[in-house]
């Protein structure tokens, strides 16, 4: 635990380094505006409840968090898990929630959930990856319907900037170079399409701690506790997802359980300043990390502090920004998040099918469900039973017959578990045997009781038969395995 929570080493905060993460921290600042007000609507609360939340999330995750350079803020998949509770029961009940959703979190990450991640396939990240972006594509075609039609070019310029700018020079991110350009002519021009402030008024004000206006009793505790729960659970599934994301984007290391931690503690402040939590933000993190090349936690805070002084002090001019400067930017993003290589027809050719399929079922039920915890689960279960079906078939069992023919000796080869070990029982001859079969295990591994069982039951069938049975050459937790359950898993024997 104490080399889990150990922080990573600083970068130095050379001149570039710093106006680099002061640019991409002022960027993504930009982009989450939209996106907090957009989550505010679908948690239905006050916009200002989820700008909130992306301040305190962003400012304090900065600190306390295990992975330097990700933004966490509002999210889609937070606002989904809470947004029943707000409408049934109101807003102190959604705030109580999220500061149990916090605890929830610590407790979790001190009991070690970040080390379920070892557990979640190759596959199903790339799953993770494709279906959110494709997922925060989705989500900016609403602003591309319906709109006048200065919009698609617009937007075309945008990324046109975008694609082009930095080949001019990179000391200046290029989307910050097409939100200001663009908001330049739209202004300049008098040119009238939807603008930032047409999602929703911007606050005038820091949030102010308190506590949540709910009774403090029994009642509420298991009123609320269902909803932190799942909210701590998808909250920690979505960060730690994008953590490793990142680590392997930067090729660096982070601390997942001083992440867990670190969420949990976000959460809760968030929820003591009125904000309405979340997570990581796979979009921004995207837009900061891989687009503006930010390394440090300076430009996650900054994205924060830019947050709330944009709205405080520059709200009326940030108002004015066009939607579609920002969508061409998350449309980038989604272009450069999407892992076009695992869809190339060289690497269908060459990948197992059994791969492809769990990363098309990731995807499939991350889109169809919007839930990204949804996609993982069923896409790792799914990794499990296709990587179960493909070793069961690595137990072998050949026989050999004495000359005499008073013994024969099967040698089991391969790994005994569950599902291998099934038809196991099945490659024995028990009729045609002679009285005494030895079973050679000495190159094949038990696992699980289920290989214990199958091999009491090889053993049964010939006693039934009266024929003697030896087991030899178990080795290791295979044969600590067998002595301690053979004769103990069936009640008639």
């Amino acid at each position: 635990m104490r080399d889990a929570l150990r922080p990573t080493r600083p970068i130095r905060l050379s001149p570039k380094v710093l106006r680099t993460e002061v640019l991409a921290g002022l960027v993504v600042a930009l982009a989450l505006i939209p996106e907090a007000i957009s989550f505010s609507i679908i948690a239905g609360v006050d916009p200002a409840i989820g700008l909130f939340a992306s301040f305190t999330m962003a400012v304090v995750i900065s600190v306390v968090g295990g992975r330097q350079a990700m933004i966490s803020a509002a999210t889609g998949a937070v606002a989904l898990v809470i947004a029943p509770l707000n409408r049934e029961h109101g807003l102190g009940y959604l705030i109580a929630a999220v500061i149990l959703a916090g605890v929830f979190q610590i407790v979790l990450g001190v009991l070690g959930v970040a080390k379920l991640m070892r557990f979640i396939p190759r596959s199903v990240m790339v799953g993770f990856v494709n279906s959110l972006a494709i997922l925060v594509f989705m989500a900016q075609v609403p602003e591309l319907l319906g709109v006048p039609w200065a919009v698609y070019p617009l937007m075309v310029a945008g990324l046109g900037l975008m694609v082009f700018f930095p080949r001019v020079t990179k000391v200046v991110p290029a989307p910050l170079v097409s939100i200001v350009a663009l908001t330049a002519i739209t202004v300049a021009a008098g040119i009238a399409v939807p603008t930032v402030g047409d999602k929703g008024a911007l606050p005038s004000a820091l949030p102010v701690p308190g506590l949540p206006d709910v009774p403090f009793t029994l009642d509420t505790l298991t009123l609320i506790a269902p909803y932190a729960l799942a909210m701590a659970l998808v909250g920690l599934l979505e960060s730690l997802m994008t953590a490793k994301l990142v680590d392997e984007i930067t090729d660096t290391r982070s601390s997942k359980t001083r992440e867990s931690v670190g969420q949990g503690i976000a959460n809760i402040v968030t929820g003591f300043f009125g904000g309405m939590g979340g997570c990581a933000m796979i979009g921004q993190t995207m837009i900061n990390v891989k687009v503006s090349g930010a390394r440090t936690r300076l430009s996650t805070f900054l994205a924060g502090a830019f947050l709330m002084v944009l709205c405080i002090v520059f709200g009326p001019v940030v108002s004015e920004i066009p939607m579609a400067a920002l969508v061409a930017v998350m449309v980038m993003v989604c272009f450069a998040t999407f892992d076009w290589h695992s869809i190339a027809p060289k690497t269908l050719k060459r990948m197992p099918v059994g791969e492809t399929a769990v990363m098309v079922v990731t995807v499939v039920c991350v889109v169809v469900s919007h839930n990204l915890a949804v996609g993982v689960v069923v896409g790792s279960v799914t990794a499990m039973v296709v990587f179960a079906r493909r070793v069961a078939h690595l137990a072998n069992v050949t026989s050999v017959l004495d000359p005499d023919g008073g013994q024969v000796v099967y040698c089991v080869t391969g790994e005994l578990f569950f599902a291998s070990s099934n038809d196991l029982v099945e490659q024995f001859n028990y009729a045609g045997d002679p009285d005494k079969v030895v079973i050679d295990l000495s190159a094949a591994h038990v696992w699980d009781a289920s290989s214990v069982a199958a091999l009491d039951a090889i053993e049964h069938r010939y006693a039934q038969r009266g024929k003697n049975v030896e087991i030899t050459g178990l080795h290791g937790p295979g044969a600590h395995l067998h002595r301690t359950l053979s004769g103990e898993l069936t009640g008639g024997s």
